[in-house]
């Protein structure tokens, strides 16, 4: 989305972007006109260029109606359905059409685990928000199919994750509208949902480990738009404290130029990131400032739209900024991304509204250095003011209930760290080396940490574990400022070797590649630095380097150190570092006794990590 057809920056109310609501308008009215001409016939499908998902090209087209309809419904619904009547129009034929059996470009019926379910949810929510002036003013028969082919998800087997809050919510509509529903599923989706509440606001996708994105574009947004619904203020109130305590960690996962933390999957809806953000601002229970809220959000949109998401066309393609097809998912079509649709939630917020009019508010990143520890997932944030790096370090999340035990881990799940300015090494030709401690056996085969036990999660400190066969790792992280200092204990038969890789520095050119002095380092033209220190175990350190298998750009390179371990159990220490500096970042001074290790941080910290059992961090009290 490049900045033509957007209103001129408002410097004054939005101090930090430039962008107001017109610019959200604008942008939304953007990405409605450009899937136009690919629609069907009388619009029932939208055929989107790009592969097609694993459902095929008509669930796919079904997939293009129903998510630009919640784009569609929030634009209508914020404007009080002072639209241009083409676009009232437009849904409306799409809706007749498409529940006509007998019409060409009728929409498949739901069935079990069907995609059909994840857009009927979007339908729903759609026809919900522009009630007035879409459902109740079509024709008595086609609001007969509607409601019936809605009433087509009832009793259906969906996945046993976020898919089970789908047919909460198109049951809701259908009893809105008096249509068959069954008051047991709502109420048996709402319960299962309880069963993955991890505490402090933090949902898991499902059994096991699963934190991501999912959390808040899924797990607390249709909770939350269901109560709203409903009216259950009790609910209400219970899902609306819980998003104030998530939205108190996640106003963190955002740089000040807008970038989200890159981890997790389906990360091509892109910013849908900030869906529970607005969602905040609208049932009440942000505890950001409403210029707080406007800020990380427009950064966020602002981002994409400099960078070519939407491109040229205006279509939001497969990929990160341009396409990118190992960012994507077999589930993922043509018009997957378009669920970046939630972005657009702020629109139900009247224009009047504080987070419309009050001033921006710098984020925390804006303000000053930031370290933010959340036991529930198993991270640990750290932030930077100087360049407005945000980097997230993973010692919980693995989504260990879905990985395939036999095929390779995956990488935006079982990294050690994720950042907003890098993205893991994914798809053909990628070596797996970067944030991964992997001990290499004589053969070349290298471990594999499929399965993270979480052991602890303190200020600015961290620590899992993982087997792999005779393998065990033990690893401790220590964060100040942009710096990751990690404590590996090391358990493996002699012969092997162990590696640990940083972040995965990604460039349209090949990044300058450099080494000394126990260093690996790769930088950037804009400055943006990857750096990798040996401090103690290892003996060299080196750089791997590849093409087409990042999402941040066409060339990238990982520094690495390592060393050949001796048999038994050995510690190893080494920095990662990711900054925009041209400097060489200071290093810790690190003393190892056993399994005792001590760093003197360059701010003059004292920081003891005992490394045997469960790690454990001490540092001084701070001074009265």
């Amino acid at each position: 989305m490049s900045s033509s057809g957007l209103p001129a920056p408002d410097e004054r109310l939005s101090g930090h972007t430039g962008w107001t609501r017109a610019h959200w308008e604008a942008a939304a009215d953007r990405l409605l006109a450009s899937v136009v001409p690919y629609a069907t016939e009388d619009f029932a499908r939208f055929h989107l260029p790009g592969r097609a998902s694993r459902s095929g090209p008509v669930s796919d087209g079904l997939e293009g109606f129903a998510r630009t309809f919640l784009l569609a419904a929030f634009r209508i619904a914020g404007a009080g359905g002072a639209v241009p009547p083409a676009l009232l129009e437009r849904y409306a034929s799409g809706l007749a059409a498409g529940t006509d059996p007998a019409h060409p470009c009728a929409w498949p019926a739901p069935a079990d685990m069907s995609q059909q379910l994840v857009e009927a949810a979007s339908v729903a929510l759609a026809l919900h928000e522009t009630r007035p002036w879409l459902f109740d003013r079509l024709p008595a028969a086609v609001r007969e199919r509607v409601v019936a082919w809605l009433a087509g998800c009832v009793g259906r087997r969906t996945p046993d994750n976020n898919w089970v809050m789908f047919t909460v919510v198109v049951g809701q509509f259908l009893a809105e509208v008096g249509g068959p529903h069954e008051p047991a599923e709502i109420t048996g989706g709402l319960e299962r949902i309880e069963e993955w509440y991890a505490g402090d606001g933090w949902y898991s996708d499902g059994r096991g480990k699963n934190f991501d994105h999912y959390c808040g574009w899924a797990m607390h947004l249709y909770p939350s738009l269901w109560a709203r619904m409903a009216g259950d203020t009790a609910r209400g109130e219970l899902y609306a404290a819980r998003l104030r305590r998530f939205l108190d960690h996640y106003q963190h996962f955002f740089a000040a130029d807008g970038g989200p933390v890159h981890q997790g999957r389906s990360l091509t809806y892109r910013f849908a990131t900030v869906a529970p953000l607005w969602l905040g601002a609208l049932t009440g229970a942000s505890p950001l400032p409403p210029g707080r809220t406007r800020r990380i959000a427009s950064g966020v949109l602002r981002h994409f739209a400099e960078r070519g998401a939407p491109d040229e066309r205006g279509l939001l393609t497969l990929g990160w900024y341009g396409p990118f097809p190992p960012v994507a998912q077999d589930y993922s079509g043509p018009a997957s991304p378009y669920w970046a649709s939630k972005a657009f939630l702020g629109l139900l917020l009247p224009p009047g509204h504080p987070v419309w009019t009050d001033p921006e508010e710098a984020a925390p990143v804006d303000l000053a250095d930031q370290a933010v520890s959340m036991p529930a997932p198993g991270w640990l944030l750290h932030a930077t003011r100087a360049d407005g790096v945000v980097r997230l370090v993973n010692h919980g999340s693995d989504r260990d209930r879905v990985q395939d035990p036999d095929g390779p881990p995956d990488p935006y799940y079982l990294k050690f760290a994720y950042t907003s300015h890098t993205g893991p090494e994914v798809g053909e030709g990628a070596r797996g080396v970067d944030n991964h401690l992997a001990v290499v056996a004589p053969d070349g085969t290298p471990s594999l940490r499929r399965r993270i036990e979480p052991l602890c999660v303190s200020d600015r400190f961290a620590a899992s574990a993982y087997r792999d066969g005779p393998v065990r790792v033990v690893t401790a992280s220590v964060v100040d400022g942009p710096a990751e200092i990690r404590i590996h204990r090391v358990t493996a038969p002699a012969g092997h070797r162990v590696r640990d890789g940083g972040h995965a520095l990604a460039a349209a050119t090949p990044p300058e590649a450099s080494q000394e002095d126990g260093t690996a380092l790769a930088r950037r033209p804009d400055g943006l630095s990857s750096a990798v220190f040996a401090l103690h175990g290892y003996t060299g350190t080196g750089l791997v380097t590849s093409r087409g298998t990042n999402a941040f750009g066409t060339h990238s390179a990982t520094p690495y150190a390592a060393a050949d371990h001796p048999g038994g159990t050995a510690v190893y220490v080494g920095l990662v570092h990711l900054a925009v500096t041209r400097e060489r970042p200071p290093a810790p001074e690190v003393s190892v006794r056993g399994d005792l290790v001590v760093l003197r941080l360059p701010g003059g910290e004292t920081v003891t990590v005992r490394m045997d059992g469960v790690p454990v961090c001490e540092r001084p009290a701070p001074r009265a």
